[in-house]
């Protein structure tokens, strides 16, 4: 994640000086940013964590999916032959997908047009307006559209206000930025224990409506929190300062990257996948009942959040430690091979278990050996492969090459939404292994990037 560097000419409010360390060291703005971040990642992952479980065990019944506007013209335009859980895989891979497209049109608006500040707030009302429409199964398609747009809107709009709270060599925004991580990821862990345990034991809409009441608050808070905000940047778009020109030696990186974009959309397949048909499978075949209660099985999501956190702070102070000890660390490329060999590990545990199972239960040691792996593997690639655009993007297109570093979420999602469309028609375990191929080709690609390209893609000047 980047953010938008502050400048001198940045007009920095007399409070925000005064109480700059106001919240844990930092400004007070930091606070209120991170709680909003924090509802709109609660609102998102109830969204993300319920969906495919809604689709499959109530809407897409055939005694429900007539009640749905628009979507049978859908079926027969877009999802023709497609029912039950394929189609379910399918709505999930182009809802997700879409969700990673929109930030970029949101910047364009908030940039071009409207600000940052109005454009944040109308995405926070459109994706409050969609998980209130979610209680109305007829509205169904309608309330996706808000969703993508709100989040388009939303997110690429307030982690640049994270930045601009710090003056230019203020240490402590790297911090700022950790901390702003932080209530993300105790959202993920937060939003499948509140809002998934309502949606599945109590109702459908009660956790939908839940990830909505969260949202509202959340735009509440931020429109609390507009004194301690740095000044918006509709400005910005009548300034005439020349963007430094594109140099020989950039386009080779620019190259390169643009072929890694595929390449970390296929890597991240068995990832992305854990919201989709996995979830499926562990709704059906895995042991959740304990003393007579059944766990929700979006619970799976928490444990997936929970380990890739943890997992993400273990392996940064490894790689601490062990270039303390030996003076050396491998290179973004390098992490990015050892999380392959991790991913791949993590996709043959699933193998095993849907190869041992039989017709029997399957017991949560193999799953949980997944995530963990899984974890340690997205720990090596997610961030170290955004740190490596950031770090190679020239100056001039830095901002536009972080937006197409998140496309590769966009293909990844569109291609589990149709590879999770499988799971119905295939055999488990040829299933688990294809996402194990998809892994180890990330393998093989990164290894040929630290062979071919190494030299490119760690920066150093292509020949002119």
């Amino acid at each position: 994640m980047t953010v938008a560097e502050a400048t001198p000419e940045l007009d920095f409010p007399e409070e925000i000086e005064r109480n700059d360390r106001a919240f844990l060291g930092h400004p007070k703005g930091l606070g209120y940013l991170s709680f909003v971040e924090g509802c709109e990642r609660f609102s998102y992952y109830s969204m993300q964590t319920l969906l495919v479980l809604y689709m499959v065990k109530y809407l897409l019944l055939p005694e429900n999916i007539g009640n749905v506007v628009g979507l049978s013209w859908l079926r027969g335009w877009h999802y023709s032959g497609l029912e039950g859980q394929p189609l379910a895989s399918a709505i999930f891979g182009d809802y997700t997908s879409l969700v990673y497209l929109t930030p970029i049109l949101g910047g364009i608006v908030a940039d071009r047009w409207l600000g940052r500040k109005a454009t944040l707030i109308a995405g926070a009302v459109v994706m409050s307006l969609g998980h209130f429409l979610m209680a109305f199964e007829g509205m169904f398609l309608f309330a996706l559209i808000s969703l993508v747009v709100g989040v388009g809107l939303f997110k690429g709009n307030i982690a640049s206000q994270v930045g601009e709270l710090y003056k230019p060599g203020d240490l402590r925004r790297a911090m700022a930025f950790q901390i702003f991580y932080i209530a993300i990821n105790v959202s993920v862990i937060a939003a499948p224990l509140v809002a998934g345990t309502l949606g599945e034991k109590v109702g459908w809409h009660y956790g939908f409506g839940t990830a909505g009441v969260v949202m509202v608050l959340g735009l509440i808070i931020y429109l609390k929190a507009g004194h301690w905000l740095p000044a918006d940047n509709r400005a910005a778009k009548g300034d005439k300062t020349p963007r430094a020109p594109l140099t020989r030696s950039d386009w080779p990186r620019l190259g390169a990257l643009a072929v890694l974009v595929p390449v970390l959309a296929v890597a991240m397949m068995t990832n992305q996948e854990i919201f989709n048909a996995y979830l499926v499978w562990a709704d059906d075949k895995f042991q959740l009942t304990f003393f007579g209660d059944t766990l929700p099985t979006s619970w799976m999501i928490t444990l997936d959040a929970t380990l890739s956190f943890s997992m993400l702070v273990a392996v940064a102070a490894f790689w601490k430690w062990y270039s303390a000890r030996t003076g050396r660390e491998p290179d973004e490329l390098g992490k990015m091979i050892i999380g392959s060999v991790f991913a791949i590990c993590g996709g043959m545990c699933l193998v095993i278990a849907a190869a041992t199972a039989g017709n029997a239960k399957i017991g949560l040691f193999w799953p949980v050996m997944f995530h963990l792996f899984n974890s340690i593997g997205f720990a090596h690639i997610m961030p170290v492969s955004l740190a490596l655009f950031t770090k190679i993007a020239p100056r001039a297109l830095n901002a536009t090459v972080v937006g197409i570093y998140y496309l590769a979420f966009f293909g990844a999602n569109k291609v589990v939404g149709v590879v999770g469309g499988w799971y119905s028609s295939m055999d488990t375990v040829s299933f688990w292994l294809i996402h194990v191929g998809a892994a180890a080709v990330g393998l093989i690609a990164f290894a040929a990037f630290k062979i071919l390209l190494g030299k490119t893609l760690a920066g150093e000047a292509a020949p002119v």
